[in-house]
């Protein structure tokens, strides 16, 4: 892994700190999509987590380390200068040799908790965190799992999940003989599907959701100074938190006239594609600021898209909440706080 010489900077990789995963990594991603999409379909699915693990941990990497590592095509690669390693290159990479399903779950899993196998991968989890998921499962699949973590992490588990619970998860574990490979498996593949897909989406959520909470607490110049700052570090971060502190869907506080402001200010595709993912409350209130032809025309375009991908969802819905808060800036809309209480105009 690279190092860090501050909070939140990277320091330069060299070929000397690298390990074989990272090396491997590193040739992936300096062959590009155009080279790399030949290799990608000879990896096994072990593989490829693995060396996409690393992909999206590398950061910063030298030109020169480039050079050194892949002497043998020193002519290609002297002119590429440094490279960035990041979940979003990654996942653009894969894409363009992977089927989406297959992107979309390997990106999930990497993104969750490190490590290689599914039972490393547990032992990374919070123990409150897997107790209270392990809680609604049968006892004997509970005695599988603890079984298979490191005992130390065992212990904590079990000691998190209820009294009761626990002692029956406990008579199993006293009773259980060897397990077939058969049920091994299908554990795996529920805590693969159930568990840790999940995880890996909240996870990536936390981190923006938290600092948008902390950022609503503060006053408006401390907030206009934060958010200002970490726009000049990493633009899109600023985006996501400013887009969280004013959800999507507290647009429904919105008055008639604001929202006919916002509807004329909006792309048709971008209101199509957010509206697909909103409630059936605010659904209603844009369709009910809208003439009845134009509201049959978006149904039909709505209809016509047939099913998204949350992300892009997510995408437009934030594209209409930054709208709204230009507007709001200029006085044409009055926007809500989230906490219900006196009207703000952003």
């Amino acid at each position: 892994m690279s190092g860090r010489d501050g909070p939140g900077r990277r320091t330069m990789m060299t070929t000397s700190s690298m390990r074989g995963p990272q090396k491997a990594a590193l040739m992936m991603l300096a062959l590009g999509e155009e080279f790399g999409q030949h290799l990608w379909p000879l990896l096994d699915d072990e593989e490829i987590k693995e060396i996409s693990q690393e992909m999206a941990n590398l950061g910063n990497v030298s030109s020169e380390a480039v050079e050194k590592l892949f002497v043998e095509f020193a002519n290609q690669f002297s002119t590429t200068g440094s490279l960035m390693g990041t979940f979003e290159s990654t996942e653009r990479l894969l894409a363009k040799a992977l089927p989406q399903d297959r992107v979309d779950l390997i990106m999930e899993e990497i993104r969750g908790p490190a490590g290689r196998t599914m039972w490393d991968k547990l032992g990374n989890v919070n123990e409150t965190v897997l107790a209270n998921y392990l809680k609604n499962e049968y006892p004997q699949t509970v005695a599988v799992v603890l079984s298979k973590i490191r005992s130390d992490h065992a212990s904590r588990v079990l000691a998190a999940l209820p009294e009761e619970f626990a002692m029956e998860v406990i008579m199993r574990m006293l009773r259980m003989e060897s397990v077939q490979k058969e049920v091994l498996d299908k554990v795996e593949q529920t805590l693969r599907v159930e568990f840790m897909s999940n995880l890996a989406r909240t996870a990536r959520r936390d981190s923006h959701e938290m600092m948008a909470e902390i950022f609503n607490n503060l006053d408006r110049n401390t907030e206009n100074r934060f958010i200002a700052s970490l726009e000049e570090r990493n633009r899109d971060a600023a985006e996501r938190i400013k887009a969280l502190m004013f959800t999507f869907e507290d647009l429904i506080k919105l008055d008639p006239s604001g929202v006919q402001t916002l509807l004329r200010a909006v792309d048709k595709d971008k209101l199509a594609l957010a509206l697909k993912g909103a409630s059936d409350a605010l659904r209603d209130l844009f369709f009910s600021n809208m003439s009845e032809r134009a509201g049959k025309i978006l149904r039909e375009d709505m209809e016509a898209m047939g099913p998204v991908r949350l992300r892009d969802v997510d995408e437009a819905q934030m594209a209409m909440v930054n709208i709204a808060k230009d507007l709001a800036t200029k006085g044409e809309i009055i926007l809500a706080d989230n906490k219900g209480e006196d009207e703000l105009v952003y």
